[in-house]
């Protein structure tokens, strides 16, 4: 089978093989899932070490193209490139992280767990498309798990408002940004959905100024919403703070990617005109996510919404790479992008294990615990640095591109965007290591007991190592700046290209350099 399918195709195999499982086979359900993740993950691994070596076809590797309904012209075709092949790599790392972490829930396990695996399919099938109909297909198939999930075995006094709050923002998204594709597909008249023959059409029978203008808008805030673009945010802090573990960790640090990496693989390459007229206007919104959220985050008191707002906040930098059109700031976007993944995913893993021992996530009910979790203390000290930009982590590097690419462009609202990460950013992140690990030990916290063995700590481990080992993201910028130089010919003199932006690998949608 074809590697990628087989990345794909392994987690809806693994929820098809539990259907047929008896529900009180608690103990099979679970390995099912942790094996089926796991082999989900040393196939993206191989995928990773293996991309340079792959032969490359219009700009992709690990290209799988089979033709579905001839007539509607629908076809299965997938393959990566320097945007989404990091995006796969983490995608794959979380759900066994989460899948990992799963033992928390205690009833309705089957249903759960063939949720979270096709929750993982619709992931990974989503970034890997080159069709805009499984690109939008796999999307709502990852998308609607969620929605149960928060309201099954969601946790809080607020889990119904929170569920039906993130259904009805990520409906609305979802269907501005279907609009927009329809939109899309009829204005270029190249009567297909595949992305490359769309890319190839448009490169020499653009769509008009005048209707790009008209379709971006539903684009940007079809899947501004997705990601949590203030000021259409408001969902994801109380949503994440309400689900459980694992929904948090997939949602926050993977699926809530597509809207970014729907901007950049259709958005911003086929509508560039209108692109490069809107981009001022992200630019704005993006400091409503970055500083806005953090003061947001500032004020909170509990853990989970203190990540959530810090999640939204960290979206803005990639917004803002995004608007920058330049190969340093898309570039560090794209970092960004898989290193929030990470680092997204760890932090909630972590306020997981400290609401199953402490039975709260309230700041002020928490306080000394470096002194009886040692691992599971460092583990949150390194999630929360990295959340501030430490250099030595991969968030620096991405926020540090991002910055340096935007200054050019939009040099008043970089000024913010830095004082938003290096003050804001630090006040909450620092305060929380304070209440949290420092000072005298709470009452309530004195029968807490550390992560011990490598079952318990297998699952933060590499979601603490690899943002650390900043050369895991090398074929990604490596293969965007190639990209780059093939074709920095094409870029127009304000530095967007004048036809659809070319894809990150053998193309990327990065322009210029500021």
């Amino acid at each position: 089978m074809h590697l990628l399918t087989a990345i794909i195709l392994c987690p809806f195999l693994a929820a098809l093989l539990t259907l047929f499982i008896p529900a009180n086979y608690r103990f099979v359900i679970r390995v099912v899932t942790l094996a089926a993740t796991l082999l989900t993950a040393f196939l993206a691994f191989i995928l990773f070490c293996r991309f340079n070596s792959s032969p490359e076809i219009d700009g992709y590797r690990f290209v799988h193209n089979v033709m579905w309904v001839e007539s509607l012209h629908l076809q299965y075709h997938v393959g990566v490139d320097g945007i989404n092949l990091g995006l796969i790599f983490m995608g794959s790392i979380v759900a066994f992280a989460a899948a990992c972490v799963s033992r928390e829930i205690k009833t309705f396990q089957k249903e759960y767990y063939i949720l979270l695996l096709v929750m993982t399919g619709g992931i990974l099938g989503a970034f890997a498309s080159l069709d805009l109909f499984f690109f939008y297909f796999f999307h709502e198939l990852a998308l609607v798990p969620t929605f149960i999930m928060i309201g099954v075995w969601g946790r809080g006094e607020k889990r119904n408002y929170a569920t039906f709050q993130i259904t009805i923002y990520l409906s609305i998204g979802a269907l501005l940004a279907l609009a927009g594709l329809i939109a899309l597909y009829l204005a270029s008249g190249a009567s297909t959905f595949d992305i490359v023959e769309l890319s190839k059409f448009l490169r020499t029978n653009p769509i008009p100024t005048n209707l790009q203008h008209v379709i971006f808008p539903f684009l940007l805030f079809g899947f501004g919403i997705l990601v949590s673009l203030w000021p259409f945010h408001t969902w994801a802090p109380l949503g994440y703070g309400s689900a459980p573990t694992a929904t948090a960790m997939l949602h926050a640090g993977v699926l809530k990617k597509f809207g970014l990496y729907g901007l950049l693989r259709v958005a911003v390459p086929f509508l560039p005109e209108a692109a490069g007229s809107w981009m001022h206007i992200l630019s704005i919104l993006c400091l409503g996510n970055i500083v806005y959220c953090g003061w947001v985050a500032m004020r909170q008191k509990d853990l989970n919404m203190l990540i959530g707002n810090s999640s939204v906040a960290h979206m803005g930098f990639v917004f803002l790479g995004i608007a920058s059109l330049s190969l340093v700031g898309v570039t560090g976007a794209v970092v960004v992008m898989v290193a929030h993944g990470f680092l997204a995913a760890l932090t909630f893993g972590l306020s997981g294990y400290l609401y199953g021992q402490t039975r709260t996530l309230d700041l002020n009910q928490m306080s000394g615990l470096l002194q009886k979790l040692p691992f599971i203390g460092t583990a949150l000290i390194m999630a929360m640095l990295a959340g501030c930009g430490l250099p030595g982590f991969a968030n620096f590097v991405g926020e540090f591109m991002v910055l340096f690419g935007s200054w050019h462009k939009f040099p008043s609202v970089t000024d913010l965007c830095v004082w938003g990460a290096l003050v804001i950013g630090a006040v909450y992140m620092l305060r929380a290591i304070r209440q949290i690990l420092h000072g005298p030990l709470e009452e309530n916290c004195a029968a807490v007991a550390d992560a011990s063995g490598a079952l318990a700590k297998t699952p933060l481990r590499p979601l603490v190592s690899l943002p650390a080992r900043l050369r895991v993201f090398s074929p990604v910028v490596d293969r965007q700046h190639q990209g780059s130089r093939r074709r920095r010919h094409s870029a127009g003199p304000d530095g967007f290209s004048r036809g659809p932006l070319p894809r990150a690998g053998r193309h990327d949608p990065a322009l210029t350099d500021p």
